[in-house]
């Protein structure tokens, strides 16, 4: 008996981690962060080695469902501890640094998400995220999905395609010229150390938008959308002081660093000469992939 049951945990742990790369995509995805990923795929492992898989048929969507499921309460617990975190300038961040090594970085590399998009689905509610990333990311059928978010497949379907106008719809295109957006993010900066709001306001499209991802909200950047040329003049007006211009993967941009290691990456969307938006973006698997040089302000 005791074989027996050695030999199915066997057999399922290596299950498992055959699976392991598809599963931290997955929550990768979901979650925004590398690290809580990894986190997602070890609560799901030890749910899988507790539960009966004897009768499942199809393992990789029953593998599949359960990190979903573990993503899904680990969003709704982000959205209702979050707390109002101070940004001062920038240059005093809630957490320290944070070590970007990772055993599945390549997987995530092979199969990532840009970081515009994971910034956008941060911006959508934990039941849009799920439905949107397995249907149309991962192909998972509706009728799989429903249970999950606890809706009809028609109702998750319209999480779906909700979350989907949101995502395709979220910004316009970026300005091709990479001089003039340097000029206008130096600009930006410069405008906003030193409290010039009226110059903020002018550099600003009036629907321009501040988002964060999950890492940059940990280490206290807004923790929800601003939106709308004053809000985000405001919020800026005097701040920033640290952040540095850089050529972020070949567009202007900045960083907030410690100690030389990018922390905060300011990612900004120039269309018509304007900025659209401005995504703090934090994850330690995009810092570690990131092309920087710095430039003069």
């Amino acid at each position: 008996m005791d074989d027996g049951s050695n030999y199915q945990g066997d057999w399922l742990t290596r299950q498992f981690e055959s699976h392991r790369g598809h599963l931290r995509a997955v929550a990768y995805r979901m979650l925004g962060s590398g690290m809580e990923a990894d986190d997602a795929v070890q609560e799901a492992w030890l749910r899988v080695s507790r539960a009966d898989s004897s009768a499942v048929e199809n393992l990789g969507g029953w593998l599949t469902t359960i990190v979903a499921r573990v993503c899904l309460n680990m969003l709704q617990a982000r959205t209702s501890r979050r707390e109002d975190l101070i940004v001062d300038n920038l240059t005093d961040p809630v957490a320290g640094p944070q070590d970007g090594g990772d055993p599945e970085h390549e997987a995530i590399q092979a199969d990532s998400v840009g970081a515009a998009l994971l910034v956008v689905l941060e911006t959508l509610t934990p039941a849009e995220r799920l439905a949107f990333v397995l249907h149309d990311m991962f192909a998972v059928p509706f009728e799989e999905i429903a249970p999950i978010v606890r809706r009809s497949p028609a109702a998750a379907r319209q999480l779906a395609s909700r979350a989907r106008r949101r995502v395709q719809g979220a910004e316009p295109g970026p300005d091709a010229d990479a001089t003039r957006q340097r000029e206008i993010v130096g600009a930006f900066l410069a405008a906003s150390r030193g409290g010039d709001f009226d110059a903020l306001v002018a550099l600003l499209d009036p629907d321009a938008v501040v988002r964060s991802d999950a890492a940059a909200v940990n280490m206290g950047t807004p923790d929800s959308e601003i939106r709308g040329a004053t809000a985000v003049a405001q919020f800026f007006s005097g701040r920033a002081k640290s952040a540095r211009l850089a050529l972020i993967d070949g567009s202007a941009g900045a960083v907030w660093t410690l100690r030389g290691r990018p922390q905060v990456v300011f990612d900004f969307t120039v269309a018509d000469g304007k900025i659209v938006t401005i995504a703090f973006l934090a994850d330690p698997d995009y810092l570690d992939r990131l092309d920087l040089e710095f430039l003069r302000s």
